[in-house]
């Protein structure tokens, strides 16, 4: 199951989740989950999204959830990648400050055949709204969220997919 969020605290929220799983599949096979932008929006069951990239922006459109715009920042094949929501609400993009999700892909084992363990870090949500209930409230659903994608991982991982 997945760790403790990190301790590190930001006025009322922490301003970021640490959460890890340990997965018996290759480096490779994770990362090719995980470096899709946008995977994770679903509902805990891994569904497929039309995905198109123009100008380093990808357009997410998920069946249920709608039209998200995520930057890939950095891809480290298969060990890192990190994506930037862009802010301003389904689809569109603002000024506003926005969260950036990292995925971190590290061996567990001296072999492959041992698995790797795989971290989500995302940052941000200290800057996300001047109410704190909404910032609590945001932290503490996306908290919950990533419990849950990170089995989406495993699953889709040892799936072979």
């Amino acid at each position: 199951m997945a760790d403790a969020p990190a301790p590190d605290v930001t006025g009322d929220v922490p301003d970021e989740i640490v959460l890890s799983i340990d997965i018996p599949a290759t480096a490779e096979t994770v990362f090719r989950i995980v470096a899709e932008p946008g995977w994770f929006i679903n509902d805990g069951e891994y569904r497929p999204h039309e995905i198109t990239t123009e100008g380093g922006i990808s357009r997410v459109v998920d069946p249920v959830h709608g039209v998200f715009s995520i930057v890939t920042e950095l891809r480290e094949p298969p060990h890192r990648v990190r994506f930037r929501w862009l802010g301003g609400g389904l689809g569109s993009i603002s000024d506003a400050p926005t969260n950036t999700v990292e995925f971190v892909i590290d061996p567990i084992g001296r072999t492959r055949a041992d698995g790797v363990r795989l971290t989500v870090r995302e940052r941000g949500f200290a800057g996300l709204s001047r109410d704190p209930e909404l910032r609590r409230r945001n932290y503490e659903e996306n908290l919950r969220g990533w419990e849950e994608e990170l089995e989406v991982a495993r699953t889709v991982a040892v799936q072979g997919r």
